[in-house]
């Protein structure tokens, strides 16, 4: 009875679109590093230090959720959708530290293709993610989340036709470092898409 008149915690809003900030920083970075706009090694600290902030971000956040009666929608959908955004950039920034520790000296064209969808994803959960505050007055979120799921399928094709494509070079050493590296990028937009799915339940709920 009294959950309705209370006051809810707001701050969650605010931490949401840290981290969906934070994640667009680190896919445009990515994206520089492997179009060889941008040093690698400068690249790899830089994510590194974006990532560091996420946690830092979402460690606050979920100490917030445990001090709080009143959230502004499912505590578990808060939850979820932290580690989601956070474990993000924990992704590219695995990618990125292989990237850089396993010699790799050509950046295959695949990679490129994979950073441009994981842009695209960052960029369309941010603006789903703004719309949380008032989510009746912001239907655009329900095509920011589909635009993320046709972009999980074609990451998908990407994996695929990168996965072959390996198969043609006789260095298995090398092959077995691109599959970690590709496997830790279709990691990053599965994240997304997870992500996509928990602004989805949450604006059915909110309905």
């Amino acid at each position: 009875m009294f959950r309705g008149i209370l006051p809810k915690e707001v701050a969650f809003y605010d931490y949401f679109e840290k981290l969906t900030t934070l994640n667009v920083q680190v896919s445009k970075i990515f994206l520089k590093m492997v179009e060889g706009n941008k040093n690698i090694i400068e690249s790899s600290l830089e994510i590194k230090k974006l990532e560091r902030e996420g946690e830092r971000i979402t460690r606050t956040s979920i100490d917030l959720l445990h001090r709080t009666f009143i959230t502004p929608f499912d505590r578990d959908d808060i939850f979820q959708l932290l580690k989601g955004l956070d474990n993000f950039s924990d992704d590219i920034n695995a990618a990125t530290f292989r990237l850089t520790h396993y010699e790799i000296n050509d950046i295959r064209h695949e990679t490129i293709e994979f950073a441009q969808i994981i842009m695209s994803c960052a960029l369309e959960i941010e603006a789903a993610v703004k719309g949380l505050r008032k989510i009746k007055k912001h239907p655009e979120m329900r095509q920011n989340c589909v635009k993320v799921h046709e972009l999980e399928y074609q990451s998908d094709e990407i994996l695929r036709n990168a996965i072959a494509s390996l198969y043609h070079q006789e260095d298995i050493m090398l092959l077995i470092k691109w599959k970690e590296i590709y496997a830790r990028l279709e990691k990053a937009v599965d994240r997304m898409e997870k992500v996509a799915n928990i602004i989805e339940s949450i604006m059915i709920d909110n309905s």
